[in-house]
Protein backbone atom coordinates (compact mmCIF):
# COMPACT_ATOMS: atom_id res chain seq x y z
CA UNK A 1 0.00 0.00 0.00
CA UNK A 2 1.59 3.51 -0.73
CA UNK A 3 0.14 6.83 0.95
CA UNK A 4 -2.48 7.34 -1.91
CA UNK A 5 -3.87 4.34 -1.77
CA UNK A 6 -3.85 4.52 2.54
CA UNK A 7 -5.52 7.76 2.22
CA UNK A 8 -8.52 5.79 0.45
CA UNK A 9 -8.13 3.33 2.94
CA UNK A 10 -9.18 5.57 5.43
CA UNK A 11 -11.52 7.46 3.87
CA UNK A 12 -13.32 4.01 2.87
CA UNK A 13 -13.27 3.02 6.65
CA UNK A 14 -14.91 6.07 7.46
CA UNK A 15 -17.94 5.11 5.06
CA UNK A 16 -18.72 2.36 7.32
CA UNK A 17 -20.11 4.84 10.66
CA UNK A 18 -21.71 6.86 7.54
CA UNK A 19 -23.91 3.55 6.68
CA UNK A 20 -22.00 4.03 2.79
CA UNK A 21 -20.24 1.13 3.37
CA UNK A 22 -21.72 -1.99 5.03
CA UNK A 23 -19.29 -4.78 6.63
CA UNK A 24 -20.29 -8.48 6.09
CA UNK A 25 -21.79 -10.39 9.23
CA UNK A 26 -19.09 -12.01 10.90
CA UNK A 27 -18.83 -15.17 13.34
CA UNK A 28 -19.20 -14.67 17.39
CA UNK A 29 -15.64 -15.63 18.02
CA UNK A 30 -14.40 -12.98 15.67
CA UNK A 31 -16.65 -10.28 16.93
CA UNK A 32 -15.76 -11.11 20.72
CA UNK A 33 -11.58 -10.71 19.81
CA UNK A 34 -12.84 -7.55 18.43
CA UNK A 35 -14.93 -6.26 21.36
CA UNK A 36 -11.68 -7.20 23.57
CA UNK A 37 -9.60 -5.66 21.04
CA UNK A 38 -11.48 -2.34 20.91
CA UNK A 39 -11.10 -2.38 24.96
CA UNK A 40 -7.31 -2.53 25.03
CA UNK A 41 -6.77 -0.14 23.18
CA UNK A 42 -9.41 2.09 25.33
CA UNK A 43 -8.04 0.96 28.11
CA UNK A 44 -4.32 1.11 27.54
CA UNK A 45 -4.67 3.66 25.08
CA UNK A 46 -2.65 0.89 22.58
CA UNK A 47 -2.58 1.90 18.93
CA UNK A 48 -4.35 -0.15 16.40
CA UNK A 49 -3.02 -3.50 16.21
CA UNK A 50 -0.19 -4.41 13.52
CA UNK A 51 -1.55 -6.64 11.02
CA UNK A 52 -4.98 -6.87 12.26
CA UNK A 53 -7.10 -8.02 9.48
CA UNK A 54 -9.00 -5.88 7.17
CA UNK A 55 -12.92 -6.34 6.04
CA UNK A 56 -12.55 -7.14 2.00
CA UNK A 57 -14.44 -3.97 1.24
CA UNK A 58 -11.90 -1.39 2.41
CA UNK A 59 -8.65 -3.06 1.15
CA UNK A 60 -7.83 -0.83 -1.58
CA UNK A 61 -5.54 -2.94 -3.78
CA UNK A 62 -5.82 -0.37 -6.50
CA UNK A 63 -3.68 2.38 -8.27
CA UNK A 64 -4.76 6.18 -6.96
CA UNK A 65 -4.39 9.43 -6.99
CA UNK A 66 -3.07 11.26 -4.14
CA UNK A 67 -4.85 14.24 -4.70
CA UNK A 68 -8.49 12.48 -5.25
CA UNK A 69 -7.85 10.43 -2.13
CA UNK A 70 -6.67 13.28 0.17
CA UNK A 71 -9.84 15.15 -1.01
CA UNK A 72 -12.02 12.33 -0.63
CA UNK A 73 -10.79 11.57 3.16
CA UNK A 74 -11.02 15.28 3.95
CA UNK A 75 -14.59 15.43 2.72
CA UNK A 76 -15.86 12.11 4.24
CA UNK A 77 -14.01 13.57 7.64
CA UNK A 78 -16.14 16.75 7.75
CA UNK A 79 -18.96 14.10 6.97
CA UNK A 80 -18.25 11.85 9.52
CA UNK A 81 -17.96 14.98 11.82
CA UNK A 82 -21.24 16.36 10.86
CA UNK A 83 -22.84 12.81 12.48
CA UNK A 84 -20.53 13.07 15.50
CA UNK A 85 -21.58 15.94 16.45
CA UNK A 86 -25.31 15.34 16.17
CA UNK A 87 -24.59 12.15 17.98
CA UNK A 88 -26.19 10.29 14.67
CA UNK A 89 -23.59 7.07 14.60
CA UNK A 90 -24.22 3.82 14.30
CA UNK A 91 -25.09 1.78 17.65
CA UNK A 92 -22.72 -1.46 16.47
CA UNK A 93 -19.73 -2.21 13.98
CA UNK A 94 -19.79 -5.62 12.95
CA UNK A 95 -16.11 -5.86 14.57
CA UNK A 96 -16.57 -3.66 17.60
CA UNK A 97 -20.16 -4.45 18.98
CA UNK A 98 -21.71 -1.44 20.58
CA UNK A 99 -20.89 2.01 20.27
CA UNK A 100 -21.20 5.36 21.27
CA UNK A 101 -20.09 8.44 20.06
CA UNK A 102 -16.61 8.21 22.08
CA UNK A 103 -15.92 4.64 21.05
CA UNK A 104 -16.34 5.54 17.37
CA UNK A 105 -14.09 8.95 17.89
CA UNK A 106 -11.56 6.95 19.64
CA UNK A 107 -11.04 4.28 17.17
CA UNK A 108 -11.39 6.78 13.95
CA UNK A 109 -8.73 8.39 15.73
CA UNK A 110 -6.70 5.89 16.62
CA UNK A 111 -7.06 4.57 13.04
CA UNK A 112 -6.49 7.22 11.19
CA UNK A 113 -3.13 8.37 13.60
CA UNK A 114 -2.08 4.56 12.86
CA UNK A 115 -1.43 5.19 9.24
CA UNK A 116 -0.48 8.61 9.08
CA UNK A 117 2.34 7.67 11.61
CA UNK A 118 2.76 4.89 9.30
CA UNK A 119 3.31 6.85 6.05
CA UNK A 120 5.21 9.53 7.80
CA UNK A 121 2.05 12.29 6.57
Amino acid sequence: MNTAQMLMHCHLILQIPLKKIELPEINVFLRGIGILTKKEIQLFNNGIPHNMPTFQKVIVNFECSFETSRSKLIQTLNEYWELYENKNLPENHQLFGKMNEKDWGFLEYKHLDHHLKQFNV
